[in-house]
């Protein structure tokens, strides 16, 4: 399996970060090793960066093989819906990206892709209007809405399944809204999927 990012599918969080929108959606990868072995097993804080950053997002699971998918039809290839962290050691991030180099140092390391609290889609009657939020020890920090993405779940397995073939087990990371930030070593995420407690990590 593999897991597809989308990236600057908010508009607030384009703007949080000094990006321009896109005219596509612009996704990256992360290896299988991104993921936790399981629900209990913590977050450790990489010792390669000073600024690693939490991104809380809706990630859809896919369901069946598919390439060259209609966006019609792209809710066929889906079949569950969970709440995922995206952690970003941004200070790196920051630097390739000034060298005009790629930034998968900085996004794509071990355990930087918990996920979990798979809901079935059924579970969700209109995919443009799915709730998330994450809070940090206790505070909320991000909240969403899949009806503010740039470019929805349709649009996103158009596009990628373009370029690349989408397998049974594939998760994608739906983008990030406003309200990203630094997380510190004792520090607790924990998500929610429309009010659902979803997700929850501790920072080692």
């Amino acid at each position: 399996m593999k897991i597809i990012c989308i990236g600057r599918n908010y508009s607030e969080h384009v703007k949080e970060l000094g990006n321009d929108p896109n005219a596509e959606p612009v996704f990256f990868m992360k290896p299988d090793t991104a993921l936790l072995p399981n629900r209990n097993h913590p977050v450790f804080y990489p010792d390669f960066t000073n600024n690693l950053h939490y991104e809380g997002e809706l990630v859809f699971r896919v369901s069946r093989l598919g390439k060259f998918i209609e966006p019609q039809f792209a809710h066929l290839y889906i079949d569950s819906i969970g709440f995922g962290i995206d952690f970003t050691a941004r200070d790196i991030q920051q630097t390739c990206a000034a060298k005009g180099l790629p930034w998968e140092i900085a996004k794509s390391f071990d355990f930087s892709a918990p996920v979990d609290g798979f809901r079935p889609l059924s579970d969700f009657p209109d995919l443009n209007n799915i709730s998330f939020e994450l809070k940090l020890n206790g505070v909320t920090v991000q909240t969403g809405n899949s009806r503010d993405m740039i470019f929805d779940i349709r649009r996103i397995i158009g596009h990628v399944s373009k370029y690349v073939t989408l397998k049974t087990g594939d998760l994608i990371f739906t983008g990030t809204p406003k309200g990203v930030g630094p997380v510190q070593k004792g520090d607790v995420l924990e998500g929610f999927l429309e009010g659902v407690p979803s997700i929850k990590v501790q920072i080692k």
